[in-house]
Formats: C-alpha cells, sequence, structure tokens
C-alpha cells in the first residue's frame, strides 16, 4: 500500500483499531487520522490523531489524499454497512486522491477448509482460521491471534465478494478501481470518478 501512495501523503485510515497498520504508516512517514468506534482500541494508538466514531456516519468535513479501509471491512454481509463505509470513503477522499481497500479472498469461496489451520506468521503476529463454513457465499468462523504470550479469538462472518461486486460496489459510490495492488488481489486502490 505504501508504495502505491504519494510520500508522506495525509492518511484517513477508517477502523484503525488498536493502530497495527497505524503505527507502520506513521513509522513510513505518513500523517494519519485514525477513526475507530472503540475508545479502548484507540488508547493505543501512538502518534496520530484520533476520532472516535462510527465509520457509516463520519463526516469530518475535510478530505484526504488517501483514504484506507482495511481489515475487510468491505465484506461484511449487511449490504447497506458496506455501501456506508465507501460512501464514507468517497466523502473523504480528495477529487485525485486514493481509496485503498482490503478484501477477503474471493478464492475462500471455493474450498474454506483449505485455509482452516494454516499458520501465518508474520512481525511476530501468528493468527490461523478455525471451523470455517460456507453458505450463500457468506463465510464464517473463528481467526486465531497470537503474539508473543497473548492470544485471542474473534468470530467472524464475511461476505465473499468477487472482481465484478467490488467493482460495483465502488461504482455504486462513484469511485471507480485503478488497480490492484497485490498479486492475489486483496487489496486495490480506487479513484473518484
Amino acid at each position: 500500500m505504501h508504495a502505491a501512495v504519494p510520500s508522506g501523503a495525509e492518511i484517513l485510515e477508517l477502523g484503525c483499531g488498536a493502530g497495527r497498520i497505524t503505527h507502520r504508516l506513521v513509522e513510513l512517514g505518513h500523517p494519519v487520522v485514525g477513526v475507530d468506534q472503540s475508545p479502548e482500541m484507540l488508547a493505543h494508538v501512538r502518534g496520530a490523531e484520533t476520532v472516535l466514531a462510527e465509520i457509516e456516519t463520519l463526516d469530518l468535513g475535510r478530505t484526504f489524499p488517501v483514504v484506507l479501509l482495511a481489515s475487510q471491512l468491505v465484506n461484511t454481509p449487511d449490504q447497506q454497512q458496506r455501501s456506508a463505509f465507501l460512501m464514507t470513503c468517497r466523502r473523504h477522499v480528495q477529487a485525485d486522491g486514493l481509496v485503498v481497500c482490503q478484501r477477503a479472498s474471493p478464492t475462500l469461496e471455493a474450498s474454506p477448509e483449505a485455509s482452516a489451520d494454516v499458520v501465518i506468521e508474520a512481525h511476530g503476529f501468528r493468527r490461523w482460521l478455525h471451523n470455517p463454513t460456507l453458505e450463500a457465499r457468506i463465510l464464517s468462523g473463528e481467526m486465531h491471534h497470537q503474539f508473543g504470550d497473548q492470544e485471542w479469538v474473534e468470530s467472524f462472518t464475511t461476505q465473499i465478494l468477487d472482481d465484478d461486486e467490488i467493482e460495483g460496489e465502488l461504482f455504486a459510490v462513484e469511485l471507480r478501481l485503478d488497480q490492484w495492488l497485490d498479486p492475489k488481489r486483496l487489496w486495490l486502490a480506487a479513484k473518484p470518478l
């Protein structure tokens, strides 16, 4: 993502959580405004401006060169919420700016069980999917996370979106796909129409 955005560009990060991505963006020289609905999560964010708010109703009254919607939030099974997330992205991106979005892998639809219990390790974190179920293109399961001696489990439900569907979702809020940022097509950059 960093390579796709202008050096030092200010980034509005929607759903920043405890700053997992925020902190790395700040280290790379980006001013970040992190938005989350959890004051407990925002208490862990360092080096960035924070805003306690729901993404769906956010209106900061200004625009940014880059708006980031990560953590596969675009895959919410709630169509109205998905549209509201993307409308917030569109409302806050500059006319010549980028919306960077992360989606769940569309290949999970073919065989979610193939990803079950496969441990992924990066930057000291371990995570694995457990007990996945797929019904009508909605994937549910448990994601296990481990960092050092801490471990936590989050249950999730996600709507699988293929390329045409994600492009349709973008177009509906006056965004267009500019490019895929990775070979697996999990990260995309979109521009305002």
